[in-house]
C-alpha cells in the first residue's frame, strides 16, 4: 500500500513546486518568522489593584478567620527545640575548639594566668568554710543529757545474696 499522490483537490504545498533551493527556503523561512512576530501578542493583565479607597468605618461585622497551620504545634516545638540544642552544641564545640587551641600553645605565664584565679577562689571558699565553722562551733554545744534509761543492744545483720543476678536481702538477727 502505497499513499497516493496528492491530486488537485487535495490541498497541499503553498508552492507548486515542493523542492526548493537554499535561497528561496531561506528566504520562505525569513518570510515565516516575520509574519509570526508581525501578529500583535493579545495584552492580558496579569494583576488588578483596586484603589478605590477604603471606608474609615462601617457596618459588617470582622469576618471570622480561622487557624489553619500547615505545622502542627508540636512539630513546630520540636523544631524549635532541635535548633536550640543544636546552637548549643555549636557553642560548646567552639568553646572546646578554642580550649584546644589555648592547651596546644601552653606556657608557664599561661598556666599561672588560668590557676592563679582558680586557687585563689579555693582559698577564699575554705577561709569562709572556715569562718563558719569556728562561729558554728562556739554558739552549739554537742553535751547531750539523757533522762532516761539506756539499753543497748548488739544485733547482726547478714546480707546473703545468691544466684547469677544477685538480690540482697537484709535480714536482722536479735
Amino acid at each position: 500500500m502505497h499513499p497516493e499522490p496528492p491530486s488537485e483537490s487535495t490541498p497541499g504545498p503553498v508552492h507548486s513546486n515542493p523542492r526548493l533551493t537554499d535561497a528561496e527556503a531561506t528566504a520562505e523561512a525569513r518570510r515565516i518568522i516575520e509574519d509570526a512576530y508581525r501578529q500583535p501578542v493579545p495584552q492580558m493583565p496579569t494583576a488588578y489593584r483596586d484603589r478605590t479607597p477604603l471606608p474609615a468605618y462601617g457596618s459588617t461585622p470582622p469576618v471570622p478567620q480561622p487557624d489553619r497551620r500547615i505545622v502542627p504545634a508540636w512539630a513546630a516545638g520540636t523544631a524549635v527545640a532541635g535548633i536550640g540544642v543544636g546552637a548549643t552544641c555549636v557553642g560548646i564545640g567552639c568553646g572546646i575548639w578554642l580550649a584546644c587551641q589555648g592547651f596546644a600553645a601552653v606556657t608557664l605565664t599561661g598556666v599561672l594566668f588560668v590557676t592563679l584565679p582558680i586557687a585563689a577562689v579555693a582559698a577564699l571558699a575554705t577561709a569562709i568554710g572556715s569562718a563558719v565553722r569556728s562561729i558554728k562551733a562556739t554558739h552549739t554545744e554537742t553535751h547531750h543529757h539523757y533522762t532516761g534509761p539506756v539499753r543497748q543492744e548488739t544485733n547482726t545483720i547478714t546480707a546473703p545474696a545468691y544466684g547469677l543476678i544477685a538480690r540482697t536481702r537484709n535480714e536482722l538477727n536479735r
